[in-house]
């Protein structure tokens, strides 16, 4: 069976727009790393068809989480155990990997937004979410499936 990494930031859950939008509401950005504060990775709401795709790929495919924890927020580590409960159930917390160099872990797939922490080094194929290639989940599942 194939195993799959999937990226939390960007990919299951938006990170994007609550870190813009924490700059925007200051009107400066003197908050440097919103993400440090408690709460930030609790409150960030699921990627369109994130959700969906996770329960569709378990079936077929052997499927982990595997998010880089933030340095600045030490908090993190806690808060996306929760989410990962909250939004695809308890069993999925045995899935959940928090590690700072991807290229570190062995999977036929590393689904990531990110190039810069291991990704582009990781031994299977790297699909870049948000790409022109992979812009969205769809186009992931229609990769992986062959459609």
């Amino acid at each position: 069976m194939k195993r799959i990494m999937i990226d939390m930031d960007g990919v299951l859950c938006d990170f994007n727009g609550p870190f813009r939008e924490r700059h925007k509401e200051n009107g400066t950005h003197e908050e440097k790393f919103p993400q440090s504060r408690y709460g930030f990775f609790l409150s960030l709401e699921p990627i369109a068809g994130a959700i969906y795709s996770m329960k569709r790929m378990s079936q077929d495919f052997d499927v982990y989480i595997l998010s880089r924890p933030s340095i600045k927020n030490p908090t993190c580590w806690t808060e996306k155990a929760v989410w990962v409960e909250n939004h695809l159930g308890f069993d999925m917390l045995s899935r959940l990997i928090l590690c700072s160099n991807k290229s570190l872990l062995i999977g036929d797939y590393l689904i990531d937004d990110q190039t810069e922490y291991g990704q582009t080094e990781f031994q299977g194929k790297f699909i870049h979410f948000g790409s022109a290639e992979f812009p969205d989940w769809a186009a992931v599942l229609s990769h992986l499936y062959g459609k």
